[in-house]
């Protein structure tokens, strides 16, 4: 222990950080997902007393900060892993606010003697802040004698181990074939000290996401609009590859296309208004009505009705 220190000043150290306002910010960026944002409050919290007691001299093993990251596309996880590295980097356990997004194309090669330069080049570039590793369980494919993904894992494996107070791995993709994947790989679950469930988003949730990226990019829903928009929601959540932000974000993106055909095909003078205001038959021009137009919102009740194009 320090001789000339006998207390820390937890306040000081949250100022000097700033780690509330991270997480401040991860409150205002994710709608939801309550679980996740308690364990990230958790993990930072107990970072935050371990570096106190650094401070003071009660000295022992770095924490493992190696975490899993599961559940469905669209549900934050890379949001989650951006706020994660600056949270680490500011409390000095990494020395970049640097996140490296990786898959299996950047990481597994395609012919002998090709992986291993390819996970060292990744592991390069990320060393020093943190390694997301998206579908992280397509990287073992047991099915497939032949597969060089196995090579990627060992290397990770090692660095994970030897090389784990200048670099963080966090592993991402769907639960149960992160789950699969992890018991046919023990090693890699022995090297995890975090794992975090990332639940689907309600359609309220959907809703509500969905209009901050509207007003995000300047534009509005008008009030037959916003009906439209509750029932699109409804529906895409039934129908298959749904990808619960992403999906939105995408339906968004289309939204914005048909708003722009609409005018274009009027011509004439537009005011500002036309050029920010999403109409009703902006969202139901949607394909996602059609296949749906028998079907019935189980959170809302309401009777879809059919779209009127093909788009998706």
């Amino acid at each position: 222990m320090n001789p000339t220190l006998d207390s820390a000043n937890l306040h000081a150290l949250l100022q000097e950080t700033g780690v509330p306002q991270v997480l401040e910010r991860l409150d205002q960026e994710l709608i939801g997902l309550a679980p996740v944002k308690g364990r990230i409050r958790e993990i930072a919290a107990y970072l935050v007393v371990d570096r106190l007691r650094r401070d003071l001299g009660l000295v022992a093993s770095r924490p493992v900060l190696h975490m899993a990251f599961t559940g469905n596309p669209g549900t934050g996880k890379t949001t989650v892993a951006l706020r994660m590295a600056t949270i680490l980097h500011r409390l000095g356990y990494i020395r970049r606010d640097h996140l490296v997004v990786a898959t299996r194309d950047d990481l597994v090669g395609q012919y002998i003697g090709h992986t291993a330069p390819k996970t060292k080049e990744v592991l390069k570039r990320a060393m020093g802040g943190v390694l997301f590793i998206d579908e992280a369980y397509s990287l073992y494919r047991s099915e497939n004698e032949r597969d060089y993904g196995q090579e990627t894992i060992e290397i990770l494996l090692q660095v994970m181990e030897n090389q784990r107070e200048d670099l963080v791995v966090i592993l991402a993709g769907y639960r149960d074939k992160m789950e699969q994947f992890f018991t046919l790989n023990p090693g890699m679950r022995s090297r995890i000290a975090h794992h975090i469930t990332f639940p689907d988003y309600t359609q309220e949730e959907l809703i509500q996401i969905g209009l901050l990226m509207i007003g995000e990019q300047n534009y509005y829903l008008d009030p037959a609009a916003s009906q439209a928009f509750a029932e699109y929601v409804a529906c895409r959540m039934q129908l298959p590859n749904f990808a619960n932000a992403r999906s939105i974000r995408n339906a968004i993106d289309r939204f914005k296309l048909r708003q722009a055909r609409r005018l274009f095909e009027r011509g004439g003078q537009v005011s500002t208004e036309d050029l920010r205001r999403i109409a009703e038959e902006d969202i139901r021009g949607s394909q996602v009505f059609a296949e749906c137009e028998k079907l019935v919102s189980p959170q809302s009740g309401v009777e879809l009705r059919k779209g009127e194009d093909h788009a998706p």
